[in-house]
């Protein structure tokens, strides 16, 4: 009799086998998608610095905005007033120069940012005839948010809630 050699029990596949191959794809794959994450977050981390090198550029630090323009002052004999908008080390503050005497200088406190980062927010302004009384109005820009103070006999003063609700109806009503 001759011997012969065999299992008894037939090859069995494990439920959670994976075809030939199969591994080697699959590390790939997270490979691949670990390489695209760290590309995002350095790419993001590199536009988010050249912005910042962009406003340093253009705003300095401390962030820091001028504009010149005659806006109705006893004092402004010919000269205009400079209107200065600083975010100092998040505290907006805008500085009002008639005439450019500086011996009559005025501040005005504009809010306080929250936040990391909100250092270097740029502060903009702009000079527009908001209540239509033929005076050049102060708008602060901060992020994507507008601060109106009015030009009144002396100073820029910030607009209250019934001026603000008046101009609201006003526009409404256009």
């Amino acid at each position: 009799m001759a011997v012969q050699s065999r299992e008894l029990r037939p090859e069995r596949r494990w439920p959670l086998s994976m075809p030939s191959g199969y591994a080697g794809n699959l590390a790939y794959l997270i490979t691949g998608i670990l390489v695209l994450l760290a590309s995002y977050v350095l790419l993001s981390s590199i536009v988010s610095r050249v912005r910042i090198a962009i406003d340093d550029v253009q705003y300095g630090r401390p962030r820091t905005y001028h504009l010149t323009a005659h806006v109705g002052r006893p004092e402004e004999t010919g000269a205009p007033t400079h209107l200065i908008a600083l975010n100092l080390d998040r505290q907006v503050m805008i500085i009002e120069i008639p005439g450019g005497d500086v011996n009559q200088v005025r501040t005005m406190p504009g809010p306080y940012l929250f936040g990391a980062g909100e250092d270097l927010t740029p502060v903009t302004m702009r000079l527009a005839d908001i209540n239509g009384d033929g005076a050049n109005d102060l708008i602060v820009r901060i992020k994507n948010e507008e601060m109106v103070y009015v030009n009144r006999e002396q100073s820029f003063m910030l607009l209250t809630a019934e001026e603000r609700q008046h101009l609201l109806q006003q526009q409404g009503g256009r």
